[in-house]
Formats: C-alpha cells, sequence, structure tokens
C-alpha cells in the first residue's frame, strides 16, 4: 500500500507531520518550484537577452582589449561623450580640431551616456551600453514572436534575431549610434503589432534625436500605424509630421549652423562629389535585398506592410554614391534586423491561415529553419570567435604596445591611427593622422603597415610638421610612438655625437626591432 492510500485507509487528511504547505508562513519554496518559475515563459524575451548581452559585450571587449578596432568611431563617440560627460560641447578632434560632432551626425541623444562616461571613463562603458542596447532589441521580437506564434517558435525566432548577420556585423563595428535606434524600431513595432498605437508613436519618436535621417524612419512607423487603423489617428498623424519636420529641420538648418559651413557634408555621397558618381549595380543591390529577407525571413515578411519602416534606410543607401552604403559589412543594416524579424512575426499567422497547403507547410516550418540559418550563419560571423580558444587569450605584443601608449602622459596631444587610438581618446586630446590642420602634436602613434619601418613613420611625421623634430619613443609589436622634442631637448640632440649603426627593435630588452639610427631614438628610451 503507498503513502497516499495508507494516509486514506488511516481516515487522515492533510499533511504529515513537519511537512511545510503553502499557508504557512515560515515555509520556504520549494527548489524544483524555484526552478520552474525562472523557466516561466513570461521570463523567455528577458533570458535571451541577457545571454545575448553576454555574447555581444565579450566580444566587443575581445576586441577592444586586443587592439583589434577596425574603424576610427569608438574614438569619435568617446570624444564625443567625453565632452558631454563634462558638461560641454561634443567637440571631436578627430573629424577636425574643435570639430562639433552636431555639425557632422545629429545624435543628441548621446547624452543619455553621459552621466555613466562620467562615473566609469571608458570606452568600455560604451560597448557595454551597446551590447545592452542591442540585447535589449530581443525582447521585444521574442516577446512579441511568442505571443503571435507561440512560446516555442517565439523563442527559435529571438534567438534567430538575435544571431542575425546586421546585428553582429554592428557589434563587430566598435560603437556606433545607431545602437539606441535598433531597440527603440523593435519596441515601437511591437506596440504596432498589438495594435497600441499610442505606445507605438512614444517608442518612435525619440528617432529624431539618435540620427538624422532617422526622422525619415519615425515618420514611416506613423505612417503604418496609419494603414493598420485606417483611420487618421491624432498621434500616428503628428508622428508623421514629426519625422518629416526633424529631417527637414537637421539637415536643412542645425547642422550647417553646427559645423559653420553652411551645409550637410554627406550630401556629396549622393552626388557622387558633385558629379555623377556611381550607381549601385543591380546585382549588389538584389544582393543586399536577398541577404536581407531570405536568411532572416525566408522572404515571407514580403507579405507584411511592416516592411515599410525598411524602405527609408534601403532608399538613402540605394540611392548613395558610396560603395560602403550597399553591401552588407558594417552596421548599416542592424535597424532593418527588428523590422524584417518583426514583419515575419506579422506574416507568419496569416501564412498559418493560408488556403494553400504548401504556404501552410512552409510557414509551420519556417521559424525552425530561419533559427538553423541563423545558427550555420554564425559561423562565419563575429560571434563564431567565442568558440576560439585564442579569444581569450592578450598577446604579448598587444600587452607590449599598450605599456608603451601608457608611456604618453594624460593630457597630451596625439596624432594617431586607427589602433591605437581608443586607447588614447579617454585620457588625451586625439587627432587624425594628416588632419591637425597645422597644430603640431606632442605625440604622434601609428602602426606599422605594408613592411612599413618606425623610420618611414618617423619620416612621414616630419613631413608632416617641418616645423617640429621627432624622436621614437618605443616600437612593441607593430605600434610605433614618436615625440616631439622640446626646444631645450632639440639643442641637447644636435649636440649630441652622431653614433653609428643603430638599435635592433625586438631584440633588445626594450623590446627593440629593425635597424635605426641612434639620433633618432629619445634619451628616455635608450635605458629600460
Amino acid at each position: 500500500m503507498d503513502t497516499a492510500a495508507a494516509t486514506a485507509a488511516d481516515g487522515r487528511s492533510g499533511p504529515s507531520p513537519g511537512t511545510a504547505t503553502a499557508s504557512d508562513p515560515g515555509s520556504a519554496p520549494a527548489p524544483a518550484s524555484r526552478l520552474a518559475a525562472l523557466r516561466a515563459p513570461r521570463l523567455d524575451p528577458y533570458w535571451t537577452a541577457g545571454f545575448f548581452f553576454l555574447a555581444f559585450a565579450v566580444l566587443s571587449f575581445w576586441r577592444y582589449r586586443t587592439l583589434s578596432t577596425i574603424s576610427w568611431d569608438l574614438g569619435i563617440f568617446e570624444q564625443a561623450i567625453r565632452g558631454y560627460a563634462h558638461l560641454q560641447a561634443p567637440v571631436v578632434d578627430l573629424k577636425g580640431p574643435g570639430t562639433n560632432i552636431l555639425g557632422d551626425h545629429f545624435s543628441p541623444i548621446l547624452v543619455l551616456l553621459a552621466p555613466f562616461y562620467r562615473l566609469l571613463p571608458s570606452p568600455l562603458t560604451l560597448l557595454t551600453a551597446q551590447a545592452a542596447l542591442f540585447a535589449l532589441s530581443a525582447i521585444p521580437v521574442t516577446r512579441a514572436a511568442a505571443h503571435h506564434l507561440g512560446r516555442r517558435r517565439g523563442l527559435a525566432l529571438g534567438l534567430a534575431y538575435g544571431l542575425s548577420w546586421g546585428v553582429q556585423r554592428a557589434v563587430d563595428f566598435d560603437f556606433h549610434e545607431i545602437a539606441f535606434a535598433v531597440p527603440l524600431i523593435a519596441f515601437a513595432l511591437e506596440a504596432a503589432l498589438r495594435g497600441r498605437w499610442n505606445t507605438a508613436v512614444c517608442w518612435a519618436a525619440p528617432l529624431v534625436l539618435v540620427k538624422e535621417d532617422l526622422g525619415v524612419t519615425a515618420a514611416a512607423i506613423g505612417a503604418l500605424c496609419l494603414i493598420r487603423t485606417r483611420r487618421p489617428g491624432p498621434l500616428p498623424l503628428a508622428l508623421v509630421a514629426l519625422g518629416i519636420t526633424a529631417t527637414a529641420l537637421t539637415l536643412g538648418v542645425l547642422i550647417p549652423a553646427f559645423n559653420g559651413s553652411g551645409s550637410y557634408d554627406y550630401w556629396n555621397k549622393l552626388g557622387g562629389h558633385g558629379g555623377a558618381g556611381p550607381a549601385i549595380p543591380l546585382d549588389v543591390a538584389l544582393r543586399t535585398l536577398l541577404w536581407t529577407l531570405l536568411p532572416t525571413t525566408g522572404l515571407l515578411a514580403l507579405r507584411s506592410p511592416l516592411l515599410l519602416v525598411a524602405a527609408p534606410t534601403l532608399g538613402w543607401r540605394f540611392l548613395s554614391h558610396e560603395p560602403h552604403y550597399w553591401g552588407t559589412d558594417w552596421h548599416y543594416s542592424a535597424v532593418l534586423m527588428p523590422v524584417v524579424f518583426l514583419a515575419l512575426v506579422d506574416a507568419l499567422p496569416r501564412a498559418h491561415a493560408s488556403r494553400r497547403p504548401w504556404l501552410r507547410s512552409y510557414a509551420h516550418h519556417l521559424p525552425a529553419a530561419v533559427l538553423a540559418a541563423a545558427l550555420a550563419l554564425t559561423t562565419t560571423l563575429p560571434l563564431a570567435r567565442l568558440t576560439e580558444a585564442d579569444t581569450y587569450r592578450t598577446p604579448p605584443s598587444v600587452t607590449a604596445a599598450k605599456r608603451l601608449l601608457d608611456r604618453i602622459p594624460d593630457g597630451a596631444s596625439v596624432e594617431s591611427d586607427i589602433r591605437p587610438l581608443s586607447h588614447l581618446t579617454g585620457r588625451t586630446r586625439v587627432y587624425w593622422t594628416g588632419d591637425t590642420r597645422g597644430l603640431v602634436p606632442d605625440y604622434v602613434a601609428a602602426q606599422l603597415r605594408d613592411g612599413g619601418t618606425p623610420a618611414q613613420l618617423l619620416s612621414d611625421a616630419q613631413a608632416r610638421h617641418p616645423r617640429a623634430r621627432y624622436v621614437v619613443v618605443g616600437v612593441a609589436g607593430d605600434v610605433v610612438v614618436l615625440q616631439r622634442l622640446s626646444a631645450d631637448a632639440e639643442v641637447v640632440e644636435r649636440r649630441r655625437p652622431s653614433r653609428r649603426g643603430g638599435f635592433a627593435f625586438g631584440g633588445g630588452p626594450c623590446g627593440r626591432s629593425s635597424a635605426l639610427p641612434a639620433r633618432w631614438v629619445s634619451p628616455s628610451a635608450e635605458g629600460c
């Protein structure tokens, strides 16, 4: 006889002595119930976002830690946010000494990161914020998919979204202001799918503060709300007007006022530098469209009016004469990912109800197929590096390069190219190589490329700044640091007897390699 039967036969009911009940205020929930609570369907979007936040953050930190940045954008945005954090104008010297970034791209939303940067003044603050924003956008995508398609299909699409090539490319591209746009678009379209038009408008309106072209995207979201409601609601109409007006005002008045030139510098991207620039080839346009719609939605998103929101971004990219805008590299497709995935969420229920058996079967299997495609493509995308052991190691050459960059004092002026740049913008005044506009920097930091030598970099620096004299501070890996001699040091240096021979950079205790005449090396670099 089992326990329950024995209890019933004995005429007793209720719990046995010492057994906690739900009504017992001193009882603690069982571990199984706590685990079940954590596995509740409503938490799926948040677990998904947490997973991608960790993945994106680790990938971003690895790039920064190993001096693997691929553009100057991280340095540009750190300079801008550093200005905001100190209650000053967002001056970006990398764009030219004294350049106000609002005269280049209008992104005042970056001021939201200023308090965090003031507390933690590091490029890692920006990278962490970007990882959080991209991961945050997975919440509305996963939640909307689960609401319309069920838990399993919703989770599959949420994971596929976080693994999508557009998001991964953007995470790999250091930092960019569109990190704010991605969750705003995702939350706005989720609200639109649920018929919450006012909420959708509230999420979309801040897009005008992210970047100058996104006002048209906000207007498209307003137009989408009007199409779905089939009546002229006041807030969607106001959003359409706000988006178009903000874009016109930003491009025609605000940006020209901040840059002092009286124009928007990027018009030449549409006009081919004043001439007949190259137009996008048809095969390139088709390839980009297929990459945007095929592995992410199986083309089924074409059945949803939500794709209207993607039209402004695709439009300006395809009308541009700049080849970098046409393809699938960089960060330009990130804002399209929430649009196409939520368009798929919108199209799938109607496909499930179709009278065509093949379409119903296609829609039934599509979420799993999209996830499988995302996983397969990830093997060639940035997140695949998380599975490689080298990702978690710092090469000795990188450690030496960081130590060399640390020898540049805080507050110094530095002319730099991409690789050393983001490790200097937080504590020095950094200019782009060749764009100091007559200012003579205290230091030059550069990467050796294509078989270049420290002597060549020194010669190039002297040619750019003929009134100054530079000496080599040191070489570590492929990073070289030069220092401008003061007037007194230059006199001493000229009086020193010239010695034949040179230092072997990398062969001695100071990490020197390649023959370099002794007169090109600073006195402080001669001793370890």
